[in-house]
């Protein structure tokens, strides 16, 4: 177990690049995680979403954000996100802040491909998850782990990432990130909120009992509105404060200061690297400034 342990810390070395390094860096990191245009638009609807994704992503961009990616988010079809990437942003690009997900509901070739890809592309690294079971098509791998042992080989200088969820078991999460069989240079976790920090609390007390030192980005959502229907759907994939959060909504909170309390929250407990889910990628730059001016 040492020499492997020893193996991959020093294979791991190899790898870097800009989100490694932001992640290893002291001070705030705030990403945002986006959702490609929808598989079944066509005509007018399909061109505007590319017209809107492509500004947006080159707004971020260009204010130096780490961009994630969904891959068929609560079961919908996407367009891929290295069809998007490549298709809307063209080659003269920087695409070095940009980290889609890849999940193991495709085909393994169509996977090992994608990884080639996006080493070949520049991008910042891949986020590989294992994927709903309960909805679309069945993995073609069982676990996220065995992706990753597949795309190591075909793009070694890629950062790949895991996922873990901190409203479950926190020992067996923590487990899974110092495996190094598990085969992660980062981690990003399953979305919380300032209503519901135990979870949290005692992900991170197990995480320093094991002195895990690997970087991860927690997620927050970002909620527009207490609109019932909505919670609802939203409560079938993550846990949601629906009550709290309505009770927030009609005090008079703004969607902007109920993320930024998250923030602050995870900021009291030394969590300074966040991803941001659920912003309009026309309106994603600008809210996330209008979350970032409620911390200063």
């Amino acid at each position: 177990m040492a020499v492997r342990e020893s193996n991959t810390r020093a294979s791991s070395a190899l790898r870097g690049g800009p989100l490694l390094e932001a992640l290893r860096a002291p001070g705030p990191l705030r990403a945002v995680e986006l959702r490609p245009p929808p598989a079944r638009l066509a005509g007018d609807d399909s061109r505007d979403a590319w017209i809107d994704l492509d500004r947006g992503v080159r707004r971020l961009l260009q204010r130096e954000r780490f961009v994630l990616f969904t891959d068929d988010a609560v079961g919908d079809r996407e367009e891929e996100s290295l069809r998007v990437l490549s298709d809307g942003l063209g080659g003269e690009t920087d695409l070095s802040r940009v980290v889609p997900f890849l999940t193991c509901k495709h085909s393994l070739e169509y996977c090992r491909l994608f990884g080639r890809r996006a080493g070949a592309e520049g991008l910042g690294g891949v986020t590989v998850t294992g994927g709903d079971r309960e909805v679309g098509v069945p993995r073609c791998l069982p676990r996220s782990r065995d992706l990753r042992a597949e795309l190591r080989p075909r793009a070694p200088g890629l950062p790949l990432g895991a996922w873990v969820n901190p409203f479950r078991d926190p020992a067996e999460q923590v487990e899974l990130l110092m495996d190094p069989e598990h085969q992660a240079d980062y981690f990003l976790t399953q979305v919380v909120s300032h209503h519901d920090l135990e979870p949290v609390d005692r992900f991170l007390e197990e995480a320093r009992r094991r002195d895990l030192s690997l970087p991860g980005l927690f997620g927050v959502f970002f909620y527009r509105s207490a609109n019932p229907q909505t919670l609802q759907r939203l409560s079938d994939f993550m846990p949601v404060p629906s009550k709290a959060l309505s009770a927030e909504f009609e005090a008079g909170a703004g969607a902007e200061e109920i993320c930024a309390r998250t923030l602050r929250a995870l900021h009291e407990r030394g969590i300074q690297k966040v991803y941001v889910s659920n912003l309009k990628i026309v309106e994603a730059s600008r809210r996330l400034d209008a979350v970032e001016g409620l911390l200063d």
